[in-house]
């Protein structure tokens, strides 16, 4: 049999699970079995044996075909109002992409002349665009949308080794900025439902401004520091203005009128954003009736529908008479990977809390931790979290860990909002190898990536992430 990564997995995944059901023979029956199953489907996750949401359900079927979960309590979270949220949001995301808005909003960007003026002022608009875009659009589709656009204006840099070695930051920055501006809102990146799910099971409620509020300070912060990272290597690199400006207009001039379907899904867009933002404006002007009205009627899940079914109601005009700016065919488009792969994992995560795993595995960590040495704590959890995403799913290490993080904090009688926060984050900041995040995997398909490149430059920013993320939940908890 030949050593593939897959059949690696395949041997590994048996092997170690009996391995941890005979080192776990102190554990409750329950806890024991759900230890062996995590362990399977980690290596299962990590070596790509079959996809990753179809891990989750083994890792599901194998608790009931173990009498750890009945059938009915195994797959209720398939039902669950985030699955809800987020297959509204990737439809509205899929409505952009479709007619071609989030180009046009790209090229209206980059079409401005301050970002024309010099290398690092075109890097830092492509870095934006995909900073903002992936906050609401997958990170995946930004940066698939901005590699093309990204490689013919690096093509316009007169110098050809100026050209090779400016290559790869500008496409990790990109891949990085997408990963970055990803965790400023709850729809931005799969971790941060999860983490928002797992804190609702904990009475803790985080509203859509609120998530902003926290995470949007520490995503500035991380994205900062990687600016002046690349603009102190592109000082090195002379620049032709002329060329990328006319680059940039004749993309311009190319783009067909606005359509119809642009201005739906543009409308459409900013009424979920005004809905989704609306209660934490009336919570922070302390408007309580207000409050409670909107969070009832129009949480962010039903948001996300009422988006999306307003998609496929509205026509886009004459040319597609009978037919929704989204129609039957844009439904199969939408990541259902994910979507699955979120249902099934936070079946598993339910059952490492459930079974009393979390609690556990928490407890014998606090025997090595003081809990007055907080800083200590945070910067442990956040820097193990991204070193372990660099080689697995960071929505299959959020489903994993967040139930095993929230058992520590409460061992150690620690508050758990802004820890779970800051671990959440972790988990999309991993930028050393291609197998990551799919932002990573994208840019380096595009081979101008060195994998030498990657670890270099994506090692620093997770030192510089770890230290970041530590001293915002540091001071968020101090205060």
């Amino acid at each position: 049999m030949t050593l593939t990564r897959r059949n690696i997995g395949l041997l590994l995944a048996p092997l170690l699970a009996v391995m941890m059901w005979g080192l776990t023979d102190g554990l409750e029956p329950q806890a024991r079995k759900v230890a062996a199953i995590m362990v399977f489907c980690l290596v299962f996750w990590m070596t790509e044996v079959i996809p990753l949401s179809m891990t989750a359900f083994l890792g599901v079927v194998m608790a009931i075909l173990t009498g750890i979960a009945d059938v009915n309590t195994a797959f209720q979270n398939l039902g669950h109002p985030i699955i809800l949220l987020f297959i509204g949001s990737f439809l509205l995301a899929r409505s952009m992409t479709r007619h071609g808005l989030d180009k046009r909003l790209a090229l209206f960007i980059l079409a401005r002349p301050f970002f024309q003026k010099s290398l690092f002022s075109m890097f830092l608009g492509f870095s934006l665009v995909s900073y903002v875009l992936s906050m609401w659009v997958s990170n995946s589709v930004t940066v698939a949308m901005l590699l093309p656009l990204t490689i013919g204006v690096l093509q316009l840099i007169p110098d050809p080794a100026a050209r090779k070695s400016s290559a790869p930051f500008f496409l990790l920055g990109i891949a990085y900025s997408a990963s970055i501006g990803g965790v400023s809102t709850i729809i931005g990146s799969p971790p941060n439902l999860i983490g928002v799910n797992y804190l609702a099971k904990e009475g803790i409620s985080i509203d859509f401004l609120q998530w902003m509020i926290m995470a949007l300070p520490i995503s500035l912060c991380i994205y900062a520091f990687m600016l002046v990272y690349v603009r102190w290597y592109f000082k090195k690199f002379n620049f032709s203005p002329e060329g990328i400006r006319t680059y940039v207009e004749t993309q311009s001039r190319e783009q067909p009128p606005i359509s119809k379907g642009e201005r739906i899904t543009m409308g459409v867009f900013l009424l979920a954003v005004v809905l989704w933002l609306s209660p934490g404006v009336f919570n922070l002007l302390g408007m309580e009736a207000a409050y409670t009205f909107m969070s009832t009627y129009f949480a962010e899940s039903t948001v996300a529908v009422l988006a999306a079914l307003l998609l496929f109601l509205i026509p886009p005009g004459q040319e597609n008479e009978g037919e929704g700016t989204l129609t039957t065919a844009d439904l199969v488009r939408i990541d259902w990977d994910t979507i699955l792969l979120f249902g099934g994992g936070m079946a598993l995560g339910q059952l490492v809390v459930s079974s009393g795993l979390a609690d556990v595995i928490g407890a014998s960590i606090t025997t090595f931790v003081n809990p007055d040495q907080l800083l200590l704590l945070v910067f442990v959890l956040v820097g193990g979290v991204i070193m372990v995403t660099e080689v697995s799913s960071n929505t299959a290490i959020a489903i994993t860990f967040v139930p095993i993080v929230i058992g520590i904090l409460n061992q150690l009688h620690l508050p758990e909002l802004y820890p779970v926060l800051g671990v959440v984050i972790a988990c999309s900041m991993a930028f050393m190898l291609p197998v990551a995040t799919p932002p990573n995997a994208i840019v380096y398909g595009s081979k101008q990536v060195p994998i030498g490149t990657m670890m270099r430059t994506g090692m620093f920013l997770n030192v510089v992430s770890t230290v970041i993320i530590t001293a915002w939940i540091v001071f968020y908890m101090s205060r």
